[in-house]
C-alpha cells in the first residue's frame, strides 16, 4: 500500500508549484499552518546540499474537528503533510495519505473520516 498521492508536475518551476499547491489546497478548505524549508535546514545544520524539498502541513479544521471527536488522540497524527520536491523531470507533489498513516488506530469512524480526506487531497494533487 502507497502511503502518499503522488503527481509530478513536468518543465515546472518550483515556486509556481508551491503557489498552485496552496490555492488548491484552500480551494478544497485546506490551511498550510506550517511550513518546513527541508533545503535550507539542511544547509544550515548540516551544511549539505540538496535539491528543493519543502514541507506543508496541511489541515481542514472541520474534518480535523471530526477526527479528533472520534479519537481525541489522533491531533498525533496531525497535520496532513505535503512535500514539494525538485526531481529530474520537474516537481513532484506528494501529499500523505491519510488512510495508510492510520491503520495502527483501530477506529472505523476514524477510517471513514481518513477516506474523506484522502478523497479531498486527492482532487487537490490533481489539479494542481
Amino acid at each position: 500500500m502507497s502511503y502518499t498521492i503522488n503527481r509530478v508536475i513536468e518543465d515546472a518551476d518550483f515556486e509556481a508549484v508551491d503557489e498552485r499547491t496552496r490555492k488548491a489546497l484552500a480551494d478544497h478548505s485546506f490551511g498550510v499552518l506550517t511550513e518546513i524549508d527541508v533545503q535550507a535546514t539542511m544547509k544550515k545544520k548540516l551544511g549539505n546540499d540538496m535539491a528543493a524539498y519543502r514541507i506543508l502541513g496541511a489541515c481542514n479544521p472541520a474534518m480535523a474537528w471530526e477526527a479528533i471527536g472520534v479519537e481525541e488522540r489522533v491531533g498525533a497524527m496531525l497535520p496532513c503533510n505535503v512535500i514539494l520536491r525538485e526531481v529530474a523531470d520537474g516537481v513532484e507533489v506528494s501529499a500523505v495519505d491519510p488512510v495508510s498513516s492510520m491503520t495502527g488506530i483501530d477506529n472505523p469512524e476514524l477510517m471513514q473520516i481518513a477516506g474523506q480526506v484522502r478523497d479531498r487531497l486527492s482532487v487537490v494533487v490533481q489539479e494542481i
